[in-house]
């Protein structure tokens, strides 16, 4: 099996390679806006969904620059008396936000931003959602994973330790659970690794319903 991850993020490179697996990255570049009237769940799926769209096209024009021997042809097997057959791989997108009140807390643009999420989280829970898109030729499945996660109350001292590390920097919510911020989580209900960017049993339970529906 061939996989793809249809992400930058080392975080979700990780947590792949933790759980065994082999995959390449190749980087989808998509619009992440959110639409009018456009609900979070609807957002993360169709985010993932277009990456995982995006990924396989760029997959597939690789495949096309491959050189012709490792190719099989209507004329027999190449050199060497076997075909090597070209398996399309299964791209895999994810997009990971976080919400409150129903409200979209994405990356935070500058430091005075991180500070008014971490602010707008203090003393109370959130949700973290991910959408997660697995698509192999023409068949595409998907999910949103939802974990709730609290956090104890800030103080200002603590705000401004935080957002002067950088660690929130480029991450949703302006947090890392795995990092320095984990000092603030008492708990989380559902997946940790969602939390970090990927969903990894729930990536497992995708590919195999990918693979019985072909």
């Amino acid at each position: 099996m061939r996989l793809v991850l249809a992400s930058a993020s080392p975080r979700r490179a990780e947590l792949l390679r933790a759980a065994g697996y082999a995959f390449e990255i190749v980087i989808a570049d998509v619009d992440e806006s959110i639409r009018p009237g456009e609900a979070p769940a609807m957002y993360v799926r169709r985010l993932a969904a277009e990456k995982s769209a995006a990924a396989q096209a760029r997959a597939r024009e690789g495949t096309a620059k491959t050189p012709p021997h490792l190719h099989a042809t209507h004329d027999g097997p190449p050199e060497g008396g076997h075909y090597v057959q070209r398996v399309e791989a299964i791209i895999l997108g994810a997009d990971t936000t976080v919400v409150v009140d129903g409200q979209i807390l994405g990356k935070p643009r500058d430091d005075a931003e991180a500070g008014e999420m971490l602010r707008c989280l203090s003393g109370r829970s959130h949700e973290v959602l991910t959408g997660v898109s697995l698509r192999q030729g023409a068949f595409e499945v998907g999910r949103v994973e939802t974990t709730v996660v609290h956090v104890r109350a800030l103080s200002e001292d603590e705000v401004r330790w935080y957002v002067s590390s950088q660690e929130g920097h480029g991450k949703a919510g302006a947090y890392a659970i795995q990092g320095l911020a984990s000092r603030f989580i008492p708990r989380i209900v559902g997946s940790y690794s969602n939390v970090v960017g990927l969903p990894v049993a729930c990536v497992a339970e995708l590919m195999t319903s990918l693979v019985a529906s072909k």
